[in-house]
């Protein structure tokens, strides 16, 4: 399981010309799923997205995370984290999870979140066109992939 985090000022995520979810300052979380990802995987990522310092503390150092800072969390699924460009120009996405595999581990990934976090997570809608606003806060993006802990 893959996640691109973004620490934001605000996000949000337009459906069909209608705002689905807003946050202010937090984390926007992109993730795209694989057939191998379990449960594990989701507890896993979970707990290191909450407890990721990255928030500025008084002293303007980011020893502070998104539960520190009382922020607010939004996940949008993209099966594109996990394109292959070896291969010519155009990606592959094989070894993204197909839908009946990925929107399970979706919305638990939604659920294990707000359960980490103690609070609601605002989303995207698996499948859908979607149009997601950000302002980049620092700006600070961190890649992570579950399969590569150690």
């Amino acid at each position: 399981m893959r996640v691109l985090i973004q620490r934001v000022s605000e996000a949000s995520v337009t459906i069909a010309d209608q705002v689905k979810s807003a946050i202010g300052a937090g984390l926007l979380v992109f993730v795209g799923m694989e057939d191998a990802d379990t449960s594990d995987d989701i507890e896993w990522l979970c707990k290191k997205i909450t407890q990721l310092r990255i928030f500025n503390d008084a002293e303007g150092k980011m020893n502070n995370s998104v539960l520190d800072i009382n922020g607010e969390l939004l996940v949008i699924s993209q099966f594109t984290l996990h394109a292959n460009t070896k291969k010519g120009n155009r990606p592959s996405y094989i070894t993204a999870a197909k839908p009946e595999v990925a929107i399970p581990l979706y919305e638990l990934f939604l659920k294990q979140l707000s359960f980490v976090a103690q609070r609601p997570v605002g989303s995207g809608e698996f499948g859908a066109d979607m149009k997601v606003r950000l302002l980049n806060d620092g700006p600070v993006t961190i890649w992570i992939d579950s399969k590569s802990r150690g």
